[in-house]
């Protein structure tokens, strides 16, 4: 089983959602998602856990890692709605993570988030028919 995203921009914030497992095969297609979120936004990034299903400690320790990453480029990483067992691998050289109950606190927290201006996903993204976009899922 692997992962599903999608990323949007909003005013000075990005949201890059998970759908699925993040597990130890799910880890490079997460990973080329960062690499999406890194070229085509600024500002921090609220990583939305809400569709996701679980995570292993491999998945976990993915996400510090792209945590890592985010920071090298001065841009920060947080978590709104890890999954059920709240658990989170703890590692001692990786950025701090903020973690919001909910996308929508998170959003509030940046004073709302703004209306969402550009959209990225991968093609099988839930709750919308693979095609309903153009190419590569983006919407304008």
């Amino acid at each position: 089983m692997t992962i599903e995203w999608r990323y949007s921009t909003h005013p000075d914030l990005g949201v890059l959602s998970l759908a699925g497992f993040l597990g130890a095969d799910a880890v490079g297609r997460f990973d080329g998602a960062v690499g999406w979120v890194l070229a085509r936004g600024t500002g921090p990034v609220v990583l939305d856990l809400t569709a996701l299903r679980g995570w292993s400690a491999g998945g976990q320790l993915a996400v510090a890692e792209a945590a890592r990453r985010l920071a090298a480029e001065g841009r920060g990483l947080e978590l709104a709605a890890i999954p059920a067992d709240g658990s989170l691998v703890p590692v001692g050289d990786h950025p701090e993570l903020p973690v919001h109950p909910t996308l929508e606190a998170a959003l509030a927290a940046h004073r709302g988030g703004g209306e969402e201006q550009r959209e990225w996903r991968s093609d099988a993204w839930p709750g919308e028919a693979v095609g309903a976009r153009g190419a590569g899922g983006v919407r304008d």
